[in-house]
């Protein structure tokens, strides 16, 4: 369990607000090697000082029901068992247990006087090199991820299991972990959770349960209930000199302890969190190459929905904590992790189709989104080429309704593009349709073939303003594309374009594609949930 969440940084304004030698600790005075620059930061649980070159950590002397830092002795104890633990995957990158000492009113870290906190002393990593950092810019590659999935089957074969460590895969013992999470989320539902969604995650959850009790015991049985990292995820991933994967569960063992599936999990569900659920599923492939664990692909999203439900309900804690100011970035963080819980949880498939004119960036949208939330992408651009037995790339700039692109093959596309997508979704696959479906019989036809399936629906509708959707188009041309859409006859294509209106409300997101806010998939992973 993550309890810890992302560090906040503390501004000037707030420190009177610190303790005392918390204060003090923001004076290079106070370092036995003293620093030209300290940050500090702080979670629900820590107090943490950057240097430069290292990291001071600090634990509050709080009692969260899950973790009891009340005493300094407590505090002592988890900062040596914080520095063991994660020596295990990150030896470089925790070096000592220092003490905070007072003497004269004035405060060190090291130095002679009363002990008054203890520390764990870290080598600072390069803050840019973090995975959370790498991942919304585009920086993390499949290989990358493989260097992770081979030093986690690594750590994962040499990690410790007993009698007490397995009886936490125990399904009693499983359940006392997801009952504490829905007790713990109930409050919050509202402005942050929906009981719609409260409910799928948690009748998912105990069915999954109750359905799979003989497989929960037979990972007990063959060893993958193991001392695990338990906080596993893109926040405590640093790609440096080497991969530094720090930052471990060390105040309570029950979410520390767990098969090794509920870890992977974790992660996974976590570059999901960042719209790339392409590279999730990579992780796990290499994963299950380098363990050769092949069991944890049935156990994924029962993990994955227990871990977001995990990041979402602390978040809401966080939330709650007075000292942590930005209260709609947190309640944003908590709605994206809910959301995907109830992703994980609902099994009906979703039928999307991306519509609008040419140039308005269906096909970038269409393609974000199935490698955002691991959804098939089914383009008319291409099959339309594919019936016409022609390259992808070939050029076909046929006079307006004419052609491939002629009335007539334009429906014998639209049919193969709906029996494509109909043989997805009779599976339980989710589908995002990419294309004009300028006509409303097409797009009511979409919407017809899910409802027969059983399936969900929503219709994106892109948008662009003209001046861009022509530098878009001419730029298209130059560097060549699979669509043959062009400037020439947007105007013909605008004119024959019905207004999409034809749906309830509910069942339609219109995309201003020029003018994008925030992350775009947690957008339309909301609206998907609202459904």
């Amino acid at each position: 369990m993550n309890c810890e969440f992302k560090p906040a940084k503390i501004s000037s304004a707030m420190t009177s607000e610190l303790p005392p030698y918390v204060q003090a600790l923001l004076k290079p005075s106070a370092y036995p090697e003293p620093p030209t620059k300290i940050d500090l930061m702080q979670t629900q649980m820590s107090f943490i000082f950057l240097t430069g070159g290292y990291v001071y950590k600090t634990k509050k002397p709080v009692n969260l029901g899950y973790l009891d830092y009340t005493t300094l002795e407590m505090r002592k104890h988890f900062c040596v068992q914080e520095l063991e633990l994660n020596r295990r995957l990150c030896p470089g990158g925790y070096l000592d247990v220092v003490p905070v000492t007072e003497s004269g009113g004035s405060f060190m870290i090291g130095g002679k006087g009363k002990v008054v906190e203890y520390a764990v002393k870290m080598k600072q990593l390069p803050q840019g090199r973090m995975m959370d950092v790498l991942l919304p810019k585009g920086q993390v590659t499949a290989e990358m991820l493989d260097n992770v999935a081979v030093k986690m089957a690594e750590f994962h074969a040499r990690a410790a299991t007993n009698d007490i460590i397995s009886s936490f895969g125990s399904p009693d013992s499983i359940k006392v972990n997801t009952d504490e999470n829905f007790s713990q989320a109930c409050k919050y539902i509202g402005p942050i959770l929906s009981q719609r969604s409260y409910n799928t995650a948690m009748n998912f959850t105990n069915k999954f349960m109750a359905d799979n009790a003989a497989l929960l015991r037979q990972r007990v049985a063959s060893g993958k209930i193991k001392d695990c990292h338990g906080d596993l995820h893109a926040a405590h991933i640093c790609f440096a000199d080497d991969i530094y994967i720090y930052d471990c569960i060390e105040f309570n063992d029950r979410f520390r302890y767990c098969d090794v599936a509920n870890e992977i999990a974790f992660l996974a569900m976590d570059m999901d969190r960042y719209g790339r659920a392409d590279l999730s599923d990579s992780f796990v492939r290499s994963y299950i190459k380098a363990s050769g664990d092949g069991g944890i692909a049935p156990l994924l999203d029962f993990y994955k929905c227990y871990r977001a439900y995990v990041r979402g309900k602390v978040a809401c804690f966080k939330y709650d904590d007075p000292l942590l100011k930005d209260k709609t970035a947190i309640m944003n963080e908590a709605k994206l992790y809910f959301n995907l819980a109830y992703k994980y949880a609902n099994k009906k498939p979703l039928v999307m189709i991306v519509t609008g004119l040419i140039g308005t960036g269906k096909t970038t949208i269409a393609e974000a989104v199935g490698r955002g939330l691991g959804y098939d992408v089914l383009s008319s651009d291409i099959i339309r080429k594919q019936l016409a037995e022609v390259p992808l790339t070939e050029r076909h700039y046929d006079n307006f309704d004419s052609g491939i692109y002629s009335p007539e093959f334009t429906q014998k596309t639209y049919n193969e593009l709906f029996s494509r997508a109909k043989d997805l979704v009779i599976k339980g696959q989710s589908v995002v349709l990419d294309a004009s479906f300028k006509k409303k019989a097409d797009r009511l036809a979409a919407f017809k073939l899910a409802k027969e399936c059983g399936a969900d629906f929503l219709a994106i509708e892109c948008v662009a303003d003209e001046s861009t959707i022509k530098e878009r188009l001419e730029k298209r041309q130059r560097e060549g594309a699979v669509s043959d859409g062009r400037w020439e006859i947007f105007a013909n294509i605008k004119k024959e374009f019905d207004a999409v209106n034809e749906f309830p409300e509910n069942n339609v997101m219109i995309l201003d594609t020029v003018h994008l806010s925030g992350n775009t998939i947690s957008s339309i992973l909301e609206k998907v949930t609202g459904l």
